[in-house]
């Protein structure tokens, strides 16, 4: 019974372990399968979406001034009437400057192709002179205005974002450029501000694949061509308007949506680790595992305690007699061996008293049944209450009881089997509607070196026949 419990026990453990370990590790596969997914589909192309969308809104406020400059009447009729007073163009680009916070604002004529800037005239722009391209590549593009990134004229050390606006006069005939200019450093900031709204790491390349813009916490390669894991998609990502791509960085998965922005002819790069939604997941499976680990414990430590009940109950109902509570024959032999060599270690005999209820059949025919269940219930009771801690008390069978006695001989056995027998026939048994006496028969027998169970139990036997045919309510000895 004990090995089968094992068995089970250890069987239900193994399945516990292995299912809470399957269930969590296929949710943690799932999750990450998802999260990937949400991220590569859905978080990252939205998030792309907004920084794209704050880029184009961002510009948008210099496009506006450059086209409402290029627009303004005081500018056309200015350079129209011959551009007599320089310091009224000054003047205004000072005034353009300080009202809409550019870094920087100016005009170029192309009758006179002198640059007018805030500070004052700065110089004539040639065709020759390869600073002064920018210039004429723009007077000749078919569209009204180019965003470009250029060193500041006025101011060598300082990288900028120029808005470059073709100014026509009334009839339609181009007569300039003109525009304000963005500072690199604010551009930049920008940028990080996206970084820290976001979680994502945000910068620009050009068509070659050169990062040319980013923030002030960017701290990859010079060319995504030689990043680690991007270099295969890098063609894809410079030749697609859009694209989303997958890579791994130091093991670790990494997320990348791109797309072309033709004002500035730059690719936007949003970037996402998966290592914060990565943790999340390993936290959460290692959270299920410790729950699973603790669930099995009590799920096991419970089913053990069940078991061992309903054990301890089974035994009980195979070992012990429903009707008296005494022992039944089923476990007589474990403890006639217990009885048996306690007795011959002690070096003294074991006994056994047989004990039978006198007229117990008249009993129940005149009184039913249960009258007689009743009779036997209190027969146990003076039996157990008589015995000694070390005896053993067996329902035998019918209205039988069997007393093994260890460490008992036959004439000790039988000055206590008579002591029995009286205090029943003292005993007045309540039957209602009357009192009814009761009394019992009884026979002793004691164990031989080479006697067995068998032959201890058939002396017994043979010695309550005896009292049976000597008039009942009496002891007689095998």
């Amino acid at each position: 019974m004990r090995d089968q419990k094992l068995r089970f026990i250890t069987l239900l453990t193994a399945l516990l372990i292995f299912s809470f370990l399957f269930i969590s590790l296929v949710s943690y596969f799932n999750a990450h399968k998802s999260i990937s997914t949400q991220i590569k589909e859905n978080t990252l192309p939205l998030t792309s979406d907004n920084i794209y969308s704050e880029i184009q809104r961002d510009l948008l406020k210099p496009i506006l001034i450059s086209s409402m400059m290029a627009k303004d009447t005081f500018v056309r009729d200015w350079i129209i009437n011959g551009e007599d007073s320089q310091e009224d163009i000054i003047h205004y680009l000072q005034e353009i400057k300080k009202s809409y916070g550019a870094i920087t604002s100016f005009f170029i004529s192309e009758k006179t192709r002198i640059y007018y800037h805030p500070s004052g005239v700065l110089k004539k722009v040639d065709q020759s002179d390869v600073q002064d391209k920018w210039y004429f590549l723009s007077r000749d593009l078919p569209s009204s205005y180019e965003i470009n990134v250029d060193i500041d004229t006025a101011d060598k050390s300082s990288l900028t974002i120029f808005i470059n606006h073709k100014v026509f006069d009334y009839t339609g005939e181009y007569i300039g450029i003109i525009g304000v200019g963005l500072s690199v450093d604010s551009t930049q900031t920008l940028i990080e501000s996206y970084k820290q709204r976001y979680g994502r790491q945000v910068f620009f390349v050009d068509r070659e694949g050169d990062v040319v813009l980013h923030g002030s916490s960017y701290n990859g390669v010079n060319n995504i061509k030689k990043a680690e894991g991007l270099s295969t998609s890098a063609r894809k990502i410079l030749s697609s308007r859009k694209s989303t791509v997958a890579f791994k960085t130091n093991n670790k998965n990494t997320y990348l949506d791109s797309r072309f922005i033709p004002e500035f002819n730059w690719h936007l790069i949003v970037t996402q680790q998966e290592n914060e939604a990565e943790l999340k997941i390993q936290n959460i499976l290692i959270s299920n595992l410790t729950f699973s680990l603790i669930a099995s414990i009590v799920i096991i430590f419970l089913v053990n305690i069940i078991i061992s009940s309903y054990q301890k109950k089974l035994e009980t109902l195979a070992t012990t007699d429903k009707l008296t509570g005494t022992s039944n024959r089923q476990i007589f032999d474990a403890l006639f061996k217990q009885a048996h060599g306690h007795s011959k270690r002690n070096k003294l005999q074991l006994s056994a008293i047989m004990i039978d209820v006198d007229y117990f059949k008249k009993i129940n025919d005149s009184h039913g049944h249960p009258a007689g269940d009743k009779v036997l219930q209190a027969l146990a009771e003076v039996l157990k209450n008589s015995i000694r801690e070390s005896d053993s008390l067996f329902r035998w069978g019918g209205e039988e009881f069997l007393i093994l006695l260890p460490d008992s001989n036959v004439k000790t056995a039988r000055r206590f089997a008579e002591k029995i027998r009286l205090k029943v026939a003292e005993m007045i048994f309540t039957l209602p509607p009357q009192s009814l006496p009761v009394t019992v028969s009884a026979g002793v027998a004691s164990i031989g070196d080479t006697d067995t169970a068998d032959d201890l139990i058939s002396r017994a036997d043979k010695a309550l026949y005896s009292a049976k045919e000597n008039g009942r309510n009496r002891v007689e000895q095998a």
